[in-house]
C-alpha cells in the first residue's frame, strides 16, 4: 500500500470515530428534552394501522442511525431527536413532485448495520418524534411492515453505516480493523437490502444516504494532526467510504445520493469566505460549519437546513409526476 494510500486508511478511521460517536450520541445516556424545531412540523409519523390508505396515497419508510431519526444537538453534549431530520422534511417535498407519503419512521439513534439485524427493538428516547415503538429488531420491523403494505410503499431510506466502524479508532491495528469493519458494513447491508427486496419486491424505490465531512471542522483548531485530517478527508469519502456505501446499494438496485459532496466537501480549501466567528476560512469548512453542529458543538448532527439538503437530494431521486 502506498503512502498515501495509508494515510487516506488511517484518516478513513479517525472520520469513522469521529462520525458515529457523535452519532451514538442518543444511546450514551443523555435524556435532555429534543431540540426546538425551526420549521412547520410534517404529519405524525406514529405507525398507522394495517387498514387500506387511499388511493393516492404511499408509505414513507425511514430506517438507519440517529440521521433518520432527526437528533440534533442543543448544546455540547446535549439533544435529542426532532422533526427537523431529513425524513420528516422530506415529506412535504416529495408531495410537490407528486407524491403523497406517510412517514413510518423505524430510525433509531446509534443503530449500526449489525444492530438492525439483530437487536430487538429501540429505546422510546432514540426513536424518531411520533414513531411508533417496535420489539423486533428494526430490520424485521421494517420489513413486516413493508410486506403488510407491499402495494402501497412508495420509498425507504437507510441511513447506515458509521456506527460499525467507530472501535476502530481506538483499535490497537486500525487499518486491520477498519478493513473488517467495512466489510461487515457491506454485509450487513446486502443482507437488510435483501430482506427489504423479500418484503416490497424488485419494484420497491430504496435509496441510501452517506455523511457530511465533519473532519473539515477540525482546519479551526491549533492542533496540527486535526488540519492534516481535515485536509486529507475528502478523499477519505471519495475513496473509501462513499464507494463501499454506493457499491452495496447499487448492487441491491437501490439508488445512492452523496450528501459528501452536496454540503460541499469536494470543493477547493484554497477558495475562502469569511464566516463569524471563525474569520476567513476556506469555504468548503464553512459549508460544514453552517450545516452542521461541528465547529459549534463538536457534534457531527445537521442543522435544520443540513438535513434539508439530504431531503432534497432524496426528493430528486423520485421521477416527477
Amino acid at each position: 500500500m502506498t503512502p498515501r494510500r495509508l494515510a487516506t486508511a488511517a484518516l478513513a478511521v479517525t472520520f469513522a470515530a469521529a462520525l458515529l460517536g457523535a452519532c451514538t450520541s442518543a444511546t450514551h445516556g443523555r435524556s435532555a428534552a429534543p431540540a426546538a424545531s425551526t420549521t412547520a412540523s410534517p404529519p405524525s409519523t406514529s405507525a398507522p394501522s394495517t387498514s387500506r390508505p387511499a388511493a393516492t396515497a404511499q408509505y414513507y419508510v425511514s430506517i438507519g442511525d440517529s440521521y433518520a431519526a432527526g437528533y440534533q444537538p442543543t448544546g455540547a453534549g446535549t439533544g435529542g431527536t426532532t422533526r427537523n431530520g431529513f425524513a420528516y422534511q422530506l415529506v412535504p417535498l416529495a408531495a410537490a413532485r407528486g407524491y403523497h407519503l406517510k412517514l413510518v419512521n423505524f430510525g433509531c439513534s446509534g443503530a449500526t448495520t449489525a444492530s438492525v439485524l439483530k437487536t430487538a427493538g429501540c429505546p422510546a428516547k432514540d426513536l424518531g418524534p411520533g414513531a411508533a415503538p417496535y420489539t423486533a429488531t428494526q430490520a424485521v420491523a421494517a420489513e413486516d411492515f413493508i410486506r403488510a403494505h407491499r402495494a402501497a410503499i412508495g420509498l425507504v431510506t437507510i441511513s447506515l453505516g458509521g456506527n460499525d466502524v467507530t472501535a476502530c479508532g481506538l483499535s490497537a491495528s486500525p487499518l486491520t480493523c477498519l478493513s473488517d469493519a467495512l466489510t461487515r458494513v457491506k454485509t450487513n447491508l446486502a443482507t437488510l437490502l435483501t430482506g427489504l427486496r423479500s418484503a416490497g419486491g424488485t419494484a420497491t424505490r430504496i435509496v441510501g444516504i452517506t455523511y457530511p465531512d465533519v473532519l473539515l471542522a477540525g482546519s479551526l483548531t491549533a492542533i496540527p494532526a486535526a488540519k492534516t485530517i481535515a485536509t486529507l478527508s475528502v478523499t477519505a469519502f471519495q475513496s473509501l467510504i462513499n464507494p463501499a456505501l454506493k457499491a452495496t446499494y447499487a448492487a441491491a438496485g437501490a439508488g445512492f445520493v452523496d450528501v459528501t459532496a452536496a454540503t460541499g466537501a469536494y470543493g477547493p480549501l484554497t477558495a475562502t469566505t469569511t464566516l463569524a466567528p471563525y474569520g476567513t476560512i476556506p469555504v468548503p469548512v464553512a459549508k460544514v460549519c453552517t450545516l452542521t453542529y461541528s465547529c459549534q458543538y463538536h457534534d457531527i448532527h445537521p442543522r435544520t437546513a443540513g438535513y434539508a439538503i439530504i431531503a432534497g437530494l432524496i426528493a430528486a431521486e423520485l421521477p416527477k409526476r
